[in-house]
């Protein structure tokens, strides 16, 4: 496909300042955001308890740190590495509850302000 195959969508209606304030006020906008939070906040505890768990232990549990697992793989550089493993999954749940989730109640609303209504 090339560029010239590509149409571009007819730009939609600018809402204006008193709508986005109406829809802001909308239960379907609340329920929108409420269930963003639902997920953001306690998935940002969690990921940050563990953060900081794993900054204290480095910083106070030298000898726990440094427990080899095997060779010379120790403790410090698993939890190091689980770091990495839960950002990437809480990157990807959170892909997949904005998907199924937040993304149609997100277009929905799109659509109705962007709706002529004339």
């Amino acid at each position: 496909m090339t560029e010239t195959d590509i149409e571009a969508a007819p730009p939609g209606r600018t809402p204006s300042a008193e709508e986005f304030l109406a829809v802001q006020a909308s239960p379907q906008f609340q329920d929108l955001r409420n269930r963003l939070r639902r997920f953001v906040f306690p998935m940002t505890a969690l990921f940050l308890l563990w953060y900081l768990s794993y900054v204290l232990l480095g910083a106070y549990a030298h000898d726990f740190m440094a427990t080899e697992v095997f060779g010379n793989v120790n403790v410090g550089l698993l939890l190091g590495l689980g770091q990495f493993v839960s950002t990437f999954l809480i990157t990807g749940l959170y892909v997949r509850f904005a998907n199924r989730e937040l993304d149609p109640r997100a277009a929905a609303i799109r659509e109705y302000l962007e709706e002529d209504r004339a």
